[in-house]
């Protein structure tokens, strides 16, 4: 007689659990549900997101920042949060693009799941379209020599690309020569790799955009200051300049701190010891050579006055990434002691100089020895706007280094992606089977960017695609062809001088479909519900060890001695006792 075998119960009681084609579905519109919150934000005429997270306001329309500050929740759709971060660390633009293609391609391939193809074969495929796309893109591209005047066109030409959708895109004629020159003279010292660190932006809120300038060194905002400040020295020309990681002030004795004497005169002695020993530090700065002292931690009023005296300048309290490019810049190297210094050791710059820059105050090297450093100094009238002309002039300036090493580029506009479409809609006539419609919803997903500018322009999509579609495919030399913003049809958007980098477009093609594959991989989704408990993290990680967690076995053994003395002296609560409520009780 058979009898029902009991259920066996391996995930936590409330644990959710979906699997098959529902859920394969349910992840597909997730991500679905993400792509159309960036869509609008997608070229020049795209729109502004303004996300407030409970402290502070963004208005943005740069892919990467929207869907980092989105906080999504849905474990699957986060895989589109990944590849905008990727494209945002690796290329610096076309963090929308790459969200709205992997949505794209999903939506293509949602009837597939839906009829039942294995997803096996539909990742193969989409695989396959990936190649020949980035392969298509790299036949395309059209090198180019960065040390021609030619060449330098052609790097302003990209970065203008790169802002045309930002909200400094009236003010490419000021930044995108300031951008290429930073970038340039990294490319000389090649030091391209450390372009975030060696290239800083530094905001001022207040004044016009048009205010904002390059330095070409380093650049930061004065520092907290004392007594004796406004007597130094600001202006130099050709000094030496000493960085230091040591703190010049009297220190104050530790609170448990115990000196025992027998004389009074002893504690005077120990005074004057004190006093010797920041003195001798200020002697061996002064010593040295140097005419400017900057240190990491804080320079107190005994030594800005000591320095001011002897026609020094110094700043305490520099920040780490603004000390290290004052390294960089002028040759010199960072002292964690005052003992031995020497000449050697010693940095050194053209001019110095503490100018004035709407309401703060700048410290600025300049004519350094190292071109490597730059300084991108930010106005403008809200702090709103200038936070958003930050990320704009990063995005830039990863371009520009992009396009430095790949030494290639083609046209922007949606040219490459109609291009790449064409292609391989034909490729997929000659394969037999399930992959040649596959490849062929690979190829329809990538006119999503044509089709997204005309919307955000307020154009007829399906007019300017349909003449897309027709130039490409009847013209030889229609391959360039893309949408023109500014009169609503199409243009050769090459001649226009709309240039993207050539890794730009491989990177986004290579990652989404790649994203695109990670959700089609995965059969079951299971989600672990939150403990009600607030102590189970704890008490679980103790378990995983097989032992209890050492705070807690410390604080039983204390309850437990304390209660047997007749009240608790730890921080819980010995048995049988309690808080009394009213005057000293809780």
């Amino acid at each position: 007689m058979n009898q029902p075998r009991p259920g066996i119960i391996i995930l936590r009681e409330g644990t959710d659990t979906s699997q098959g084609k529902a859920q394969l579905i349910s992840n597909i519109n997730a991500c679905q549900a993400v792509a159309d919150v960036v869509r609008t934000t997608l070229g020049p005429r795209g729109m502004d997101k303004l996300i407030f997270d409970g402290r502070k306001v963004t208005i943005s329309n740069d892919g990467a920042t929207i869907m980092r500050l989105l906080d999504i929740a849905h474990p699957a759709a986060k895989t589109l949060v990944d590849i905008s971060m990727s494209q945002d660390a690796e290329v610096g633009d076309g963090t929308t693009s790459v969200v709205l293609l992997a949505g794209s391609m999903l939506k293509m391939i949602k009837p597939f799941v839906e009829e039942g193809v294995h997803p096996q074969i539909i990742m193969r495929n989409i695989r396959s379209a990936s190649k020949l796309a980035v392969e298509r893109v790299k036949s395309l591209s059209v090198p180019y020599d960065t040390t021609t005047p030619e060449g330098e066109q052609m790097l302003i030409k990209c970065a203008s690309t790169a802002l045309n959708s930002k909200l400094i895109a009236g003010h490419q004629d000021l930044f995108s020569p300031m951008i290429v020159e930073a970038v340039k003279a990294l490319d000389k010292a090649g030091g391209l790799d450390e372009l975030n660190s060696l290239v800083a932006i530094k905001r001022i809120p207040g004044g016009d955009v048009r205010q904002s300038f390059l330095v070409k060194g380093v650049a930061f905002k004065k520092t907290f200051s004392y007594a004796g400040f406004e007597q130094m020295t600001k202006k130099f020309s050709s000094p030496k300049i000493l960085l230091l990681n040591v703190e010049l002030e009297l220190k104050s004795e530790k609170e448990n701190a115990e000196v025992r004497i027998t004389d009074p005169e002893q504690y005077q002695s120990i005074v004057d010891a004190e006093w010797q020993v920041i003195y001798d530090k200020l002697d061996a700065c002064v010593s040295c050579g140097a005419n400017i002292v900057l240190s990491k931690l804080p320079i107190g009023d005994l030594a800005t006055q000591y320095f001011a005296d002897r026609g020094l300048f110094c700043a305490g309290r520099v920040e780490d990434g603004d000390l290290k490019r004052v390294s960089k810049a002028t040759n010199g190297t960072i002292q964690t002691t005052t003992n031995g210094l020497f000449e050697g050791v010693l940095g050194t710059c053209g001019k110095f100089e503490e100018k004035q820059v709407g309401d703060e105050r700048f410290n600025v090297f300049e004519e350094c020895p190292s071109i490597l450093t730059s300084t991108i100094v930010l106005r403008g009238g809200s702090e709103q706007f200038i936070a958003e002309s930050e990320r704009s002039i990063h995005d830039a300036l990863m371009v520009v280094k992009r396009c430095m090493k790949s030494r290639a580029v083609v046209a922007g506009g949606g040219a490459v992606e109609m291009e790449v479409s064409r292609y391989l809609r034909e490729h997929a006539l000659t394969i037999e089977g399930k992959g040649q419609l596959i490849i062929s919803a690979f190829a329809k997903s990538l006119e999503v960017v044509p089709q997204q500018l005309c919307d955000n322009a307020g154009f007829d999509a399906t007019d300017i695609l349909s003449a897309l579609r027709k130039k490409h495919s009847q013209d030889s030399d229609g391959k360039w062809y893309g949408v023109d913003i500014a009169k609503g049809d199409i243009c050769d958007t090459f001649d226009a001088g709309v240039w993207e980098p050539c890794d730009n477009k491989c990177n986004s093609l290579a990652a989404a479909a790649e994203a695109a594959c990670v959700i089609l991989s995965i059969d079951e989704t299971v989600v672990n519900p939150k403990s009600q408990d607030p102590g189970a993290t704890a008490a679980m990680a103790g378990a995983g060890t097989g032992q209890k967690p050492l705070s807690n076995m410390m604080g039983n053994a204390m309850d437990t001695a304390n209660a047997q003395q007749g009240g608790s002296r730890s921080g819980n609560l010995g048995n049988g006792v309690s808080y009394m409520k009213g005057r000293g009780g809780g």
